[in-house]
């Protein structure tokens, strides 16, 4: 029997009781600088179980300002900004090159929460994006060795031979460098922090950094 997409939609609820939690946010007591209060909210996830906290949507448009997202790891966050990393020569970066600028989406369902986090996108240097991998783990190295990110694959075949030869490669050189690996840093111009409610009377603080560097903070409406 087909399975029916608008039956499964209309089985399933939000914030499920059983397996979410919804804070009080007084927003009034929000620290100054958002990079504080996305550090809070983090480590409050993964203290309450959420999968895979560090995973967040990176969106971005082409040169012909068409948009596409996808989900990428959060390598850091500090004043610098907010750091992920990719091949230069997939889509991504590609995107990057054409429109330096991103908007990045942590959703953490668990306490209800969404953080979204907007700005221009610079290159780190390339020695330390080669830092950056070399301290992540040896398939993360392997998949970078793999390259051809975003390329046309030929056959599951040929994948699978450029994988093990990676791996091989990975596992004997664990300080290996791969040329088009890059770390990115999205500076934030906007951050915004949603709590959801159960009432849907859902908390929204938007920080905007000003021209002298300070953070302006204020609600919208959910």
């Amino acid at each position: 029997m087909a399975t029916d997409l608008h039956e499964l939609l209309r089985s399933l609820r939000v914030w499920d009781p059983e397996a979410t939690d919804l804070p009080s946010f007084d927003p009034t007591r929000a620290p100054d600088d958002p990079l504080a209060l996305f550090t809070e909210w983090f480590a409050q996830a993964v203290a309450a179980g959420q999968t895979e906290p560090h995973t967040m949507t990176l969106s971005t448009s082409d040169e012909e300002g068409l948009p596409d997202a996808r989900i990428v790891m959060l390598h850091g966050a500090d004043a610098a900004g907010w750091a992920f990393a990719t091949h230069a020569t997939s889509r991504k970066g590609r995107d990057l090159a054409a429109r330096p600028y991103a908007a990045l989406t942590f959703y953490w369902p668990v306490h209800g929460r969404q953080i979204r986090v907007r700005g221009p996108v610079t290159v780190a240097p390339a020695a330390e994006a080669q830092t950056d991998l070399h301290v992540r783990s040896t398939g993360a190295l392997a998949a970078a060795l793999t390259g051809h990110q975003s390329e046309v694959l030929g056959s599951v075949e040929e994948l699978t031979r450029a994988s093990e030869e990676a791996w091989d490669r990975a596992s004997r050189e664990p300080e290996a460098e791969a040329p088009s690996w890059t770390l990115y840093r999205l500076r934030p111009d906007t951050v915004e922090f949603f709590q959801g409610d159960a009432r849907r009377r859902h908390v929204r603080l938007a920080y905007r950094r000003e021209e002298t560097g300070t953070w302006a903070r204020g609600l919208l409406w959910p």
